[in-house]
């Protein structure tokens, strides 16, 4: 059975962040997942460099890790309890004047990654600019390609978006695992692209045996301003090819506490 994570995480954003990281690294530890991907992965812009960055797969053109860098410090946390993963990180853009953010893949076996630009623009001051983290991993000596990726809402960008990462897609090698803050809820505009997309992907949470959780995000959160209801926009979709054993929302207060302005999904494949 291979298990898959992801989060978006908010970063340093939240209160009490430094004992939120140890809660996410903590649940990692004890579900031993396979694969994580992550989203909003912040590091401070004037924060100093990380003399040591174990098991990172740097793509070229990404900024110097900085010590603080969210993904780094839950790897290194966890390499001191005995877990090892390799990693990655893809810059999109400066986040609320200080932060320098992107997205992360965490996996147990060697990564072979890459960035794809998925908006129409490519500046780090233009919180517009979204590079999406592709990477090819082994997961149950099975070959895939994990994504990460934290996309703009129907109507402001997601469409043109889609369009690049679908294209993109296709030319890799295949099954795919895509995870992540999708910003589209389950069932309206945004989510029918992709049902429909001709990648033929299938969502977790609709073919799973087992099933828990149906939202995300509750209410008022930074890019749901105004939102009254509860919602589920961060979604695992998958290649038809690849059985969905469970597909469950983490980090809700239930069996891992809340540590983000999003909650997480958990997903087993049963290989």
């Amino acid at each position: 059975m291979a298990k898959f994570l992801t989060l978006n995480t908010h970063s340093w954003l939240e209160a009490n962040s430094l004992k939120k990281l140890f809660d996410v690294a903590e649940h990692i530890y004890n579900e031993n997942y396979d694969v994580i991907c992550l989203q909003e992965v912040n590091q401070e812009m004037r924060s100093l460099p990380a003399k040591e960055v174990d098991g990172y797969v740097e793509i070229p053109g990404t900024p110097t890790i900085h010590r603080d860098n969210f993904a780094l410090q839950l790897v290194t946390y966890l390499k001191s309890q005995g877990r090892h993963y390799y990693w990655s990180w893809a810059y999109n853009h400066i986040g609320y004047d200080k932060y320098q953010e992107g997205v992360a893949i965490l996996s147990k076996a060697p990564l072979k990654s890459q960035e794809i630009l998925i908006s129409d623009v490519d500046d780090e001051t233009d919180f517009h600019t979204r590079h999406v983290l592709a990477a090819q991993t082994e997961v149950e000596g099975k070959n895939l390609t994990v994504v990460s990726l934290h996309m703009s809402w129907f109507g402001k960008g997601f469409e043109a978006e889609w369009q690049k990462l679908e294209t993109a897609l296709t030319n890799l090698p295949k099954p795919l695992v895509l995870m992540g803050d999708f910003n589209n809820p389950t069932d309206l505009e945004g989510y029918e692209i992709i049902s429909k997309s001709p990648l033929g992907l299938q969502d977790s949470h609709k073919v799973a045996e087992y099933v828990s959780g149906d939202h995300t995000i509750i209410e008022d959160i930074d890019g749901w301003e105004g939102n009254k209801q509860s919602l589920k926009v961060d979604h695992v979709f998958t290649s038809p090819d690849l059985p969905v054993k469970s597909s469950k929302v983490v980090f809700d207060g239930g069996d891992a506490p809340i540590v983000s302005d999003h909650f997480g999904l958990a997903v087993e494949l049963d290989f």
